[in-house]
């Protein structure tokens, strides 16, 4: 196996190839051809196809002998014998987006030694329209484009910027969450969870919540331990830790917070029990 300490590197000649092969693609009709169902259960597209083998490309020529948990394809055996890690990938995060032209979508990938998401050890994210990198690896801090990341550290409660994705969400969680809409002046949701959390990581939102249960792991295990070592707080909506394992089925709510001040705020305006 390539050594674990080249995997990010890996990862981010893997993301560039997906930028280069899918950027002909984004806004076309070619790139919403239906490949039938994947394995997280949402319709394949060409585009996120064409995405996802090329990552697989890159992980075959570098002899990353690793179980490949894929958004499309699934589980995959990628290794010549015993595999000795899981990829965790979501090769075109925000689909929708870049099938419509709009310029916010990108390609997650993670790395972890067992089949939990807490063990995953390194993370990239790159952002598929503008090519700008976010990593991270466990114990070594946070970056975008090299530079050292920190989530917001300044508490003004009158400037938040929440990030929050209601797509979908039942009407029993609109009425948890409508008190910090109510409150929050500005809210925003972008369509792209993975780069999201990669834009709380930097500090230019003071939170990010989605409680859907819908969020799959593909989507966010590359952003989870960006945001952690930005020193975000990242939990379940029930003010756990977040553990789930590493399958294309697995879904989560999470809160992201850049500090316990405004996880406080999140719980007391929503009511919800987030002591941690």
């Amino acid at each position: 196996m390539t050594v674990v300490t080249d995997v990010p590197r890996i990862f981010i000649e893997a993301c560039s190839s997906v930028r280069s092969q899918v950027s002909r693609l984004v806004g076309t009709e070619e790139a919403n051809e239906s490949y039938g169902m994947g394995a997280g259960g949402d319709v394949t597209r060409k585009i996120d196809m064409v995405a996802e083998r090329a990552v697989m490309d890159i992980l075959k020529q570098y002899g990353l002998n690793c179980t490949l948990i894929a958004e499309e394809a699934g589980k995959v055996n990628l290794s010549n014998g015993k595999s000795e890690g899981f990829v965790v990938l979501d090769a075109v995060d925000g689909t929708t987006n870049a099938l419509r032209g709009i310029p916010f979508y990108c390609c997650s990938i993670a790395f972890a030694d067992s089949n939990k998401l807490s063990a995953v050890k390194h993370g990239v994210v790159m952002d598929l329209f503008t090519g700008d990198v976010y990593s991270a690896s466990k114990g070594n801090g946070a970056f975008f484009n090299g530079a050292k990341i920190h989530v917001k550290e300044k508490y003004d409660e009158s400037r938040y910027v929440v990030g929050m994705n209601v797509s979908g969400v039942n009407p029993a969680k609109i009425e948890i969450l409508k008190p910090i809409m109510s409150k929050a002046n500005h809210i925003r949701h972008m369509g792209a969870n993975a780069l999201e959390l990669c834009i709380f990581a930097r500090g230019l939102m003071d939170c990010f919540i989605d409680i859907r249960n819908k969020i799959r792991v593909t989507d966010i295990a590359a952003a989870y331990l960006i945001v952690k070592e930005a020193g975000g707080i990242l939990i379940s909506e029930d003010g756990r830790e977040l553990e789930v394992e590493l399958d294309s089925n697995s879904r989560l709510s999470f809160i992201a917070a850049a500090n316990k001040r405004v996880l406080d705020d999140i719980a007391q305006t929503t009511g919800m029990k987030l002591k941690m």
